[in-house]
This record gives C-alpha cells, sequence and structure tokens, in this order.
C-alpha cells in the first residue's frame, strides 16, 4: 500500500513549507488526485488521517480534488472520459492515443495561522 508512504510525504512537505511560511498550524489542505495517477484515493486519505495526529494538521480540513481522466481516441479523434487506463472510446471502441487528464497527483494548496 503506498498510499502510506505518499501520505506521509505530503504530510511532510506541507509542514515544510507552512514552516517556511510562518505558519504554526495547518486549517487547510488541497491535495489533487487523478484516476489514472494509480493512488486510491479512499485509502490515501485514510492514511491521511492516521498520521496527522500530533503534527501541524491534526485539525485540518483535508480536501482531496478528483480529476477524471480523459484520452483522445486514436480512431475517431473525440475526447472521452476514461476510468482506467485500458478505457476504449465509448463512441467506436478504439484505444486512446493521448492520455490527457487524470495523471495528477500533487499538492494544491495550504492554509494555516
Amino acid at each position: 500500500m503506498h498510499e502510506l508512504s505518499l501520505a506521509t510525504d505530503v504530510i511532510n512537505l506541507a509542514t515544510e513549507q507552512a514552516k517556511k511560511n510562518g505558519l504554526v498550524v495547518i486549517t487547510e489542505l488541497r491535495i489533487e488526485v487523478g484516476d489514472l495517477s494509480g493512488v486510491e484515493a479512499d485509502a490515501f486519505q485514510w492514511a491521511l488521517e492516521l498520521l496527522i495526529n500530533d503534527t501541524m494538521l491534526n485539525h485540518a480540513d483535508i480536501y482531496l480534488i478528483r480529476s477524471p481522466g480523459t484520452g483522445i481516441c486514436q480512431a475517431c479523434h473525440r475526447e472521452f472520459e476514461m476510468k482506467n487506463r485500458l478505457e476504449s472510446c465509448p463512441n467506436c471502441a478504439s484505444f486512446p492515443s493521448e492520455i490527457r487528464g487524470g495523471q495528477e497527483f500533487r499538492l494544491l494548496s495550504i492554509a494555516g495561522e
């Protein structure tokens, strides 16, 4: 379960950035998790909630912003939503020639006092 190590990394990054900016407490954290990022969002959120005790994020509101996977069909060139990397075009059943969205995993913002 790599979500536990990712949660640790996000907490460390958020704490480091908060301290650099003179924050004592983190009140809000926003993280983007793409549907095709390879990160299981529910497991990641669970890991964050488990690990934030006794940190600057102890009482923080944590928001996971999900970004859908999108691909461009290699045959009909339509953009379509993808729930997984093996999804085919709903119009013609071809596979995507390019994945344009949903691979993101990033810390978007930190708020605190």
